[in-house]
């Protein structure tokens, strides 16, 4: 296991590899380019009066809009994480925390405690532990602290084995992970989130966790930020880099993991995040049959510019997307839900 120095160093050169554009699919699409929404040349609507509010796992969101979990640890995360719950309160949407594993463990909050509630009341605040974590030194506890630290009205479990197994350092041993996650829903006094980071949640994947007591899926599949490769960015020797760059085009493409997973389990809350770059992708990922569209490196590099280009930023993905509904002739999320996707 990693020391806390070690956590918030790699946590530091995360954000610097993300930032700085080299933690990127290449090859792998998302596939919402192969994604049509039909277009209705009349619509018969105001488009100021179309209504994206929706409820998601018993809170009401002003839009279906996720600001997804990315960064936690190092100091300069505070100002971004301050940056994201004024832009998300503003607008009324939700918002995931990056891990807290080094905040409970005593390495630096990095801006997410109580002051992330005061910043947004009442927005929608995700907490979130790393899934492996809960057998590698946290468990139920950790978890309902990490809930306590910002007053979450949900906790997100992030699984990420590819980016530990060639991460130096990584934590390689996972059995026991889905037992431990079961002990966690039994006791967590919110709903909990399975996600993946980035290469995507599988149908029997999905079902798995459902069965173990996950209130909702966060499918996080390829097609933007490749964790294996942000490895590969930051690796001390050839060799370490070499082993994650072989995993290039590695993952299930986020429209694919939404497809999956909505039809086998067409009642489970769902969540589309992975490579999103726009309002236009958020709507096509509604009709798909996500609940929520989650986005995340687009909105940090907001962020790093402070509030209110952050508000600025998640105001036009609001907008791009009451567009897109308004051109499909949905005067409403239940009937933008309802849209068939060519």
């Amino acid at each position: 296991m990693a020391d806390d120095q070690e956590i918030l160093r790699r946590k530091s050169e995360h954000l610097d590899v993300i930032l700085g554009g080299r933690g990127a699919f290449e090859r792998l699409e998302t596939g919402f380019d192969a994604i049509r929404l039909p277009h209705c040349a009349a619509p018969e609507l105001n488009l100021s009066e179309i209504d994206l509010a929706g409820d998601f796992l018993g809170k009401r969101l002003a839009a279906p809009i996720l600001v997804s979990s990315m960064t936690g640890g190092p100091a300069r995360a505070a100002e971004i994480n301050r940056a994201l719950a004024e832009a998300v309160e503003a607008h009324g949407l939700a918002m995931g925390v990056g891990s807290q594993r080094a905040a409970l463990e005593g390495a630096g909050a990095g801006g997410i405690d109580r002051t992330l509630r005061r910043i947004a009341p009442t927005a929608a605040l995700y907490a979130n532990l790393g899934a492996v974590q809960l057998v590698a030194g946290l468990g139920p506890d950790a978890a309902a602290r990490a809930v306590e630290m910002i007053e979450a009205d949900a906790l997100f479990l992030h699984f990420n084995p590819l980016q530990e197994a060639v991460q130096p350092g990584g934590d390689r041993d996972w059995r026991g992970v889905l037992a431990a996650v079961e002990r966690v829903c039994a006791q967590s006094s919110v709903p909990v989130i399975a996600k993946e980071v980035g290469f995507g949640i599988s149908a029997p994947a999905a079902r798995r966790l459902v069965e173990a007591g996950v209130a909702a899926i966060d499918v996080a599949g390829a097609g933007g930020s490749h964790w294996a490769k942000v490895e590969a960015a930051r690796a001390q020797d050839s060799a370490e880099a070499a082993i994650a760059a072989a995993f290039v085009d590695w993952g299930l493409p986020t429209t694919d993991a939404v497809r999956e997973v909505r039809a086998a389990l067409p009642e489970i809350p769902l969540i589309a995040s992975g490579g999103l770059r726009h309002g236009v992708d958020a709507a096509k990922a509604i009709a798909l049959g996500a609940n929520l569209a989650g986005f995340a490196a687009g909105v940090l590099r907001s962020a790093v510019d402070g509030p209110e280009a952050a508000t600025r930023a998640l105001g036009t993905l609001v907008e791009q997307l009451r567009t897109a509904a308004f051109c499909v002739g949905a005067p409403d999320l239940r009937a933008l839900q309802a849209t068939p996707t060519g």
